[in-house]
């Protein structure tokens, strides 16, 4: 059993960040888990008994949860606890929330063409397309300073091969919201 993450856990959270939101690094939760039997535990359970044992809050039990599922080989980058694959990316776009989710939906809607679906009532604002395998998600919640944190989910992919290219499509796509922005 390999104490690293086999996924963008390096590329997304740290040790550093981990242990400074969480008070542990990788190897420690995984260490800690591994003492209580976790391995063969559903999900649902392991982030439970974490919140419970060490009140990390929802967001934190789940990361650290996934982190621990790909470590061990439980769950593969990028797959979802229903067996499906999804890949995610996220951008912090120097403009209202508004006007961001106008730059996302510009830069897909150049490749894509225009959402199928819109939602601009709810506190995070999104967009939706369907696309050849799955569907893709752009949201745009507020953050501090007039900021927004732009989110692109391409969920129902075909299989952990598509993740990574996934992931490049749709970071060039933020890329070029900041861009527009």
């Amino acid at each position: 059993m390999a104490d690293e993450p086999v996924t963008g856990r390096r590329d997304g959270v740290s040790d550093e960040a981990l242990a400074a939101a969480t008070g542990k690094t990788w190897p420690e939760w995984f260490a800690i888990l591994d003492a209580e039997g976790a391995v063969g535990w559903k999900h649902s359970v392991i982030a439970r008994w974490l919140d419970a044992n060490y009140p990390l809050g929802g967001w934190w039990a789940q990361g650290v949860t996934v982190g621990y599922e790909q470590a061990r080989g439980i769950r593969a980058p990028g797959q979802r606890q229903d067996g499906s694959f999804e890949a995610s990316v996220s951008k912090t776009l120097p403009l209202e929330q508004l006007p961001a989710l106008d730059a996302v939906i510009a830069a897909v809607s150049a490749e894509l063409g225009t959402p199928a679906s819109e939602s601009r009532a709810a506190k995070h604002v999104t967009a939706r397309w369907p696309m050849p395998v799955g569907s893709l998600l752009a949201s745009a919640a507020p953050s501090k300073g007039g900021r927004t944190s732009a989110g692109l989910t391409w969920q129902r992919l075909g299989g952990a091969d598509e993740v990574a290219p996934a992931k490049l499509r749709m970071q060039g796509w933020l890329q070029a919201a900041a861009e527009l922005g």
